[in-house]
């Protein structure tokens, strides 16, 4: 029997044991031979650090904002759908934790908690929702004006799922969301009936096809904004090009992801495409980076190329199968001690003191052998 987790990995583990092989292969896996799946955590390997001493770091401080609002680190929760599939309390639990630890969450449109439970179990925590796009537009507008009206700070527009990507391990089973749960964001028969999975797809597959819009245009960020109170985040972004356009089309932040490697499989690692993301909008907005961070070092190096915050999704999962809330405040926990522990080893007694300087590119360090 393993002891209590101390690290990320540890709680995978405990993952992996949990779960049925439905369940564990959707939240596992990636986009067809999930190159980018795994690249998105070794990517952080080839970035070294430059630690400066002598620095006073007896009192380290993690506070920060995003989007004006403070949060005690800047390590927040990203859209994961379907959480009731890894805990019977799902969301809830996770909103609970999120809200206990200080930090932002980011709830899933696919949910299987709805806008509201969730938005009651956060109490005065800072949520964001994340939104799809649909091709009948009420749907779209319902879902803003429900996060409005439930105090969800901002919208986090996914623009990289015009249609979903092919993860062979949810072909394979196909994958489909037990009967005993739903979408809890949807009550038509047809958005319910369109998880049904075929012979050769999982069932959500089919319900992206059916009804999820996939003629989205940098016009359809316009009209979102038009429709909306609060702050529009793009999240999917991984070029300097699409970043010029977010700024040029009026975005509020921008999320430098790969959708977990789960849609085009073969593309940067996130933390690769930070770098030229962030020197594009030359601070003209928030950047936010979600994909591969599993310790207090990620953290760190993710602040250092430009990055206001990172957003974690997989390791939230695995936290909610181990113990519910307990479970996911406790990988928080984990790490915000490392990036505490990660900043003052570096000489960083603030945020403000993480600079790309501290940073090296592994493939400079061979050219100097």
């Amino acid at each position: 029997m393993m002891q209590k987790p101390v690290c990320l990995a540890d709680f995978e583990v405990l993952f992996k044991r949990s779960l049925d092989k439905n369940a564990r292969d959707y939240y596992s896996s990636g986009a067809n031979q999930e190159q980018t799946l795994k690249d998105n955590v070794d990517a952080f390997s080839r970035y070294r650090l430059r630690p400066r001493m002598l620095r006073d770091v007896s009192n380290v401080n993690m506070k920060t904002t995003i989007l004006g609002e403070e949060v005690d680190f800047p390590v927040g929760a990203a859209p994961t759908a379907m959480q009731k599939m890894s805990h019977s309390e799902g969301e809830m639990a996770t909103a609970r934790a999120v809200a206990s630890v200080g930090t932002c969450m980011i709830v899933s449109s696919w949910a299987t908690s709805s806008i509201e439970e969730v938005a009651q179990a956060s109490g005065s925590g800072l949520r964001w929702f994340q939104l799809y796009l649909y091709t009948d537009k009420n749907i779209t507008m319902n879902l803003i004006e429900r996060a409005e009206r439930n105090g969800y700070k901002a919208l986090v527009v996914t623009v990289d799922t015009p249609i979903l990507g092919r993860r062979l391990a949810d072909a394979r089973n196909g994958f489909n969301l037990s009967s005993h749960l739903q979408l809890a964001n949807f009550s038509t028969d047809m958005v319910q009936s369109s998880l049904d999975s075929s012979q050769s797809e999982s069932g959500l597959y089919r319900y992206t096809q059916v009804l999820m819009d996939s003629k989205l245009t940098w016009d359809t960020i316009v009209w979102v904004k038009s429709i909306t109170r609060v702050p529009v985040i793009v999240k999917g972004i991984l070029t300097a090009e699409d970043a010029l356009l977010a700024v040029q089309y009026g975005v509020d932040g921008i999320m430098v992801s790969n959708h977990g490697g789960r849609q085009l499989d073969g593309v940067l690692a996130t933390i690769d495409s930070l770098g030229e993301v962030v020197e594009a909008v030359k601070g003209r907005v928030e950047v936010y980076l979600d994909g591969g961070v599993r310790q207090g070092t990620d953290v760190l190096k993710a602040l250092a190329l430009g990055a206001k915050a990172v957003f974690i999704g997989r390791p939230v999962i695995w936290g909610l199968a181990y113990q519910g809330r307990a479970g996911v405040e406790e990988v928080f926990k984990i790490l915000k001690e490392e990036f505490k522990l990660a900043m003052a080893l570096s000489g960083c007694a603030k945020i403000s003191d993480i600079n790309p300087t501290l940073l090296t590119y592994q493939k400079h360090l061979f050219s100097k052998l």
